[in-house]
């Protein structure tokens, strides 16, 4: 029984050590943003093959160029060029993520499916939308779902709930507020492995205190015999490696059966990925 838990990046100047094998130590999944801007080169693919172990995991965002340049239309070759780069890792890859435009809508849908139908079944696809329609009317949150569900596509989950609960008190969450989507919580998992993002604040009590509904669905989850990947971030997100395994720890205190964190380990020398 697992749960993985990660950040939005493997390295800030607040963390201990510096890239990704010191990240590696300390959690067991990571957000792959840097992935939207650019197709990784081999030997950097490589290198994040080398600096992890076989059972960390990475959600790689797509490019841009597909996801939001042209729209799911038309990808058949960066999607490939894509896939043939991250290949390296392997098991590594817990899901493609595929993260879509605010203005990526209803209307959408088919291309969206159409998509989903073309990309290969292994690693999963997670598909995070942010058009209003799809978390205000129920009838679109319910095709949504189909159309996910018809492939083994999941949802990814992302929580802004307690980030705009109270005005910004720092320049880096004004920044956020003016950033992040403002939307319903929503928690429906539609496969084994749910994936969750969850946006906190910069005051780690706050952030801590905002988290319990999602410690009581991953415990629920679990015990439905799923395996959920949490992310846990704050506007400056000084805190939020620590703040990832402390989210792991509530989760294993309520499921001792959870596989723990191994303790962290000296690392090598700073590496330039």
């Amino acid at each position: 029984m697992e749960v993985r838990v990660g950040c939005a990046m493997w390295t800030h100047p607040a963390w201990p050590g510096r890239g990704l094998r010191a990240y590696a130590n300390h959690c067991n999944a990571v957000e792959g943003n840097t992935t939207f801007y650019a197709t990784p080169s081999a030997s950097t693919v490589a290198s994040w093959a080398e600096q992890t172990p076989p059972d960390f995991r990475f959600l790689l965002k797509l490019p841009k160029q597909v996801t939001h340049e042209r729209r799911l239309h038309d990808v058949a070759v960066p999607v490939r060029t894509f896939l043939d780069a991250v290949e390296p890792l392997g098991e590594r890859v817990h899901a493609l993520w595929v993260q879509l435009p605010a203005s990526f809508g209803p209307t959408e849908l088919d291309a969206l499916g159409a998509f989903l139908r073309r990309m290969p079944r292994s690693p999963g696809t997670a598909v995070e939308v942010r058009h209003p329609a799809f978390f205000e009317d129920p009838r679109w949150a319910a095709r949504l779902a189909e159309v996910l569900g018809s492939v083994g596509a999941e949802q990814v989950l992302f929580d802004t709930s307690v980030l705009f609960a109270a005005p910004p008190t720092s320049a880096m969450e004004e920044e956020a507020w003016q950033r992040k989507p403002r939307l319903p919580r929503r928690s429906h998992a539609l496969t084994a492995n749910p994936v969750v993002r969850y946006i906190g604040r910069d005051d780690d009590a706050e952030t801590v205190a905002g988290w319990g509904y999602w410690v009581d669905t991953v415990v629920g989850w679990l015990r439905e015999g799923r395996s959920p990947t949490v992310f846990v971030h704050t506007p400056d997100n000084a805190h939020a490696l620590t703040l990832a395994r402390r989210f792991h720890e509530e989760v294993r205190a309520r499921v001792p059966e959870v596989e723990p964190l191994p303790e962290p380990q000296p690392t090598e020398p700073p590496t330039l990925f």
